[in-house]
């Protein structure tokens, strides 16, 4: 099967640097590689980060795409660098546990292949309905699937993904067969469900928001924790009745081999970048949630992440061919 883009929502780093930021130039060279292409929310992380991090950590840091492979060939890129600090990975959680999950023959272990630096930033994603839908709640939706299982068709931004799984998971759950359709981005699926195209879908929050707004769709439940601070009405998918959580983040890794004293120096200076006012401001506005971690708070995030979601994964049967 052809890889896809890994994630919906997901995009890439250019050169971070900034307008009128006068970057420190005295420490050695460190290149951020973000696996995806530019033009989104991960741009825009990254930017912010490189921002931020060169003058506390005293040097040049340079943001660069290594796209392909559904983050594949950027991971690759990490995994066999030099683990002298020079090189950085900054990608999303779910690329890292479920690409090996997916892969016939998996070819990198998160765990193993790499050293934690933190946890930077959540994001969500939601339960949203069209016109096709006569649906107000999240209640009625599930009586309108139930009624209507030959209409139950859902769309996803891509296959092998946290929607695919979420769409698996809600399936199990509900005891009504879904049909899924993967698409190559949250737009076109926006554009169908406005249109009366698709019933539902899953996608980022921030695909969807602008509309649910606009009252053209209607978000029935994140897939957060909690609820949004940026939908609060909207209710999680655990109010709702559905016993799952699924939310993603992105993370920042150095190579193996590297120093823990130095990935603890980088996750102080990432804490204290996403802790700046005008920083967190930027990424609130694109639907970037600041956490920050240790690298053992990311060590723990990535085992529970890969504990829960291996069991829905195998279930599905769901495989793609390197």
């Amino acid at each position: 099967m052809k890889r896809r883009d890994f994630l919906a929502g997901s995009a890439a780093c250019s050169l971070a640097a900034v307008t009128g930021q006068a970057f420190a130039q005295s420490g050695p060279l460190t290149k951020m590689i973000f696996p995806f292409a530019a033009g989104g929310g991960g741009d825009a992380l990254c930017r912010v980060l490189a921002q931020y991090m060169s003058q506390p950590l005293d040097r040049n840091i340079i943001v660069e795409n290594r796209t392909g492979g559904d983050g594949l060939i950027g991971i690759k890129a990490v995994r066999g660098a030099n683990p002298d600090g020079t090189t950085i990975l900054v990608t999303t959680g779910p690329t890292m546990y479920l690409l090996p999950m997916v892969e016939n023959q998996p070819t990198f272990d998160a765990a193993k292949d790499f050293v934690p630096v933190s946890q930077l930033v959540r994001f969500e994603f939601c339960v949203v309905v069209g016109p096709a839908v006569d649906a107000k709640d999240f209640a009625q939706f599930v009586t309108w699937l139930k009624a209507n299982p030959d209409k139950a068709t859902f769309g996803v931004p891509s296959n092998g993904t946290i929607p695919h799984f979420t769409g698996s998971r809600l399936e199990q759950v509900l005891g009504v067969p879904l049909t899924r359709v993967a698409y190559r981005g949250g737009a076109p699926i926006m554009n169908d469900l406005v249109g009366g195209h698709l019933p539902f879908a899953i996608v980022t929050l921030t695909d969807a928001i602008a509309q649910h707004r606009a009252g053209a769709v209607k978000v029935l439940a994140v897939t957060s924790a909690t609820r949004s601070p940026f939908l609060p009405e909207a209710p999680t998918l655990k109010e709702s009745g559905i016993d799952l959580v699924a939310d993603a983040w992105y993370g920042m890794w150095l190579p193996a081999g590297a120093s823990p004293a130095f990935a603890k120096q980088l996750s102080e200076a990432a804490a204290t970048a996403l802790a700046k006012p005008e920083a967190k401001e930027k990424l609130l506005a694109i639907g970037l949630i600041p956490v920050g971690s240790t690298p053992e708070g990311l060590t723990q995030e990535l085992a529970a992440n890969t504990a829960f979601w291996a069991p829905i994964v195998k279930a599905t049967g769901y495989k793609i061919t390197n």
